[in-house]
Formats: structure tokens, C-alpha cells, sequence
């Protein structure tokens, strides 16, 4: 594991060398995130994707992942994300985001194809890979963790609000527990970069449809206490998704209005993908660390943050959560 402290500039130096060296080296350049992406997965895709534009226009570089959701299109390069496995072979291979290989999903044999590869995550359930691998697991995010390896510089608008959007989502607005006083200098450095504090925010983090309020609102309504009612857990059918014409991109914020409800340490929400197949997303408020869940699920993430996909009926699933969360002492 190698931790930077962005404001170290001898450390700066070294890591920022090892980045550049990589990209400056290769023709090719192929960047990865993970499957469904967020808006840290997307920010620090496409930050870097417009870093290495701005400053290398000789490089050849692609983002491959899922396609992205309609909020974060504006950002620069969103349009030209590939999105369709192409099997083509790339000098450098940049993984973000991804706590291990498998989030790369049908793009990871792309990545373990190209002749050097590179990992930046800050997921404390990352084991490591890469020919050059960097995780900081107490980073509020990649965008955070990218950010000290660039040339301030040399950072234009476009990278910049696309790794402010990141920080901003990964953050929840800046009130995660890993918001720290490092987070806040590096996003007011991005703001004088020329990202759009206010815009960002509002159209992508608090903006919401009709729709999306209508379901959250059944979330809510159906939502259940556990445990002396210190965990509150909800689901979210094929049929709720159905009935509100939504679908899993209009779950955002859903968890975090769950847990915030008075005298709640955990919440948990999961949403059906397959015909027995569930996503489940865990928040944590000071107690429980939710990653070691999420890993036993063969899942990852972050102490107060974690997520699992995993089969089975959910009320089993939940039963076992609900005991793993009691065994660590709720």
C-alpha cells in the first residue's frame, strides 16, 4: 500500500513521476472503472481521460465502463466512453475505482491484457494488483487519490469538475466521515481549476425526478427496524421498480435518507438485478464496520460504506447481515 499526503511536495514528486513517466512511455492508454458506475468511478475516469487530452494530445487514450448515467453526460468525454468489450491490446492498462479485477466486469480481460498496468483505488478491501498499485483507504475517494498524482498546473476546467463531481458523490456532499481537511483544501483548489460548485451539486447529487421521489417514497413506507431498531432495511422489486416506472438509477440517495432516521446505526437497501439475484447497499453511521459484511458477501468497500451483490431471497440475506451487525457488538 502506498499512502500520499498530496501536500508533501518531495513525496508528490515521486508518485507524480512514476504516473507520468507511464503515460509519457506509452502510445496506448486504456482506463477502467468499475461496473455501474458511480460518480467517483466516472469522475476519475473521465478527470484523468481529460487530463492525458490536455496534456499529451499524442496518446491514444480510452475509457472503458458501463455506460453513464444521464446527470453525469455533461461532463467532458462522457460521449466518447466505450462501453462494448473490443478485445484491443493497449500499451498502459489505469484501473479506478475498482477494489479488485472482477469490478471490471466484461472489460478485465482488456486491462490484464495491457503490457503495464496500474491500480488507484481507495477501497480498504483492496488486496492489491497492478504492476504499479496505489490504495489510500482513508481518501474520501479516487479523485482524491488522483489528484496528488497531477500537475496542478497543468489541470484544466474539464478535469477538474469531473474529479470535484467525483469527491462530491463519494462524500455525500462532504459529510462522510472520510471528508477531511485534506477533501475540503483539494475540492476549493478544483473550484479555482473552474469546477462548478453549485451545479455540480444541485444537478447531480440533490436533483431528482418525480418519479424518483414517488419511489422513494414507497422505500420509505415499507422500510422495517431490526435490532432494537438501531438497523432499518427496505427492498426494492422488479415489480416497486415497475410501479413508479424507475429502475436501480433512480435509487440514488434512497440509503442515505434511510440512514439518517433517528436512532439508526445501519441501514441497509437492496434493490433486485436478476430473477434471484439482489444488490445490497450498507451505511453505517460511528459502530459497525460495514465492509467486513459487504466482504463476507464477497463484496468490499469502506468502513461506513460498503455494497454486495449476492443471491438468494432477501430476507435470508438480511438474516445473516442482521447477525454479522449483532456479533459486532451493535
Amino acid at each position: 500500500m502506498i499512502v500520499n499526503d498530496c501536500f508533501n511536495q518531495i513525496q508528490m514528486g515521486i508518485y507524480m513521476n512514476k504516473l507520468i513517466e507511464k503515460i509519457e512511455e506509452s502510445d496506448s492508454i486504456a482506463l477502467f472503472g468499475h461496473m455501474n458506475p458511480d460518480g467517483d468511478c466516472v469522475g476519475s475516469c473521465l478527470g484523468l481521460y481529460n487530463y492525458i487530452r490536455d496534456n499529451y494530445a499524442d496518446k491514444q487514450v480510452i475509457v472503458y465502463i458501463q455506460p453513464i448515467v444521464e446527470k453525469f453526460r455533461f461532463l467532458k468525454g462522457a460521449s466518447e466512453v466505450v462501453s462494448i468489450p473490443d478485445g484491443k491490446i493497449y500499451d498502459l492498462g489505469i484501473s479506478l475505482d475498482c477494489g479488485d479485477t472482477d469490478r471490471h466486469g466484461e472489460f478485465g480481460s482488456i486491462y490484464k491484457s495491457a503490457r503495464y498496468t496500474i491500480c488507484f483505488d481507495h477501497h480498504r478491501s483492496n488486496e492489491g494488483f497492478g504492476d504499479y498499485f496505489v490504495c489510500e483507504p482513508d481518501s474520501s475517494s479516487c479523485c482524491e487519490v488522483l489528484f496528488s498524482f497531477l500537475d496542478y498546473d497543468s489541470i484544466s476546467k474539464e478535469c477538474a469538475e469531473a474529479l470535484y463531481l467525483g469527491i462530491v458523490h463519494d462524500t455525500g456532499v462532504f459529510k462522510y466521515q472520510a471528508t477531511s481537511e485534506a477533501t475540503m483544501t483539494i475540492a476549493g483548489k478544483l473550484i479555482a481549476k473552474g469546477a462548478r460548485s453549485q451545479y455540480v451539486i444541485d444537478e447531480t447529487f440533490y436533483k431528482v425526478t418525480y418519479n424518483q421521489n414517488r419511489l422513494t417514497g414507497r422505500v420509505l413506507l415499507d422500510a422495517k427496524r431490526y435490532l432494537d431498531d438501531r438497523v432499518i432495511a427496505a427492498c426494492i422489486t422488479r415489480e416497486i421498480f415497475d410501479e413508479y416506472n424507475t429502475s436501480k438509477d433512480d435509487t440514488d440517495g434512497i440509503i442515505d435518507k434511510l440512514r439518517v432516521t433517528d436512532g439508526v446505526e445501519v441501514a441497509i437497501l437492496a434493490y433486485q438485478k436478476g430473477e434471484n439475484l439482489f444488490k445490497y447497499s450498507l451505511r453505517s453511521v460511528r459502530k459497525i464496520d460495514v465492509s467486513a459484511i459487504a466482504v463476507a458477501f464477497g463484496g468490499g468497500g469502506h468502513i461506513r460504506a460498503a455494497g454486495f451483490d449476492a443471491e438468494g431471497a432477501f430476507e435470508d440475506n438480511l438474516t445473516r447481515i442482521l447477525e454479522m451487525i449483532d456479533k459486532q457488538g451493535l
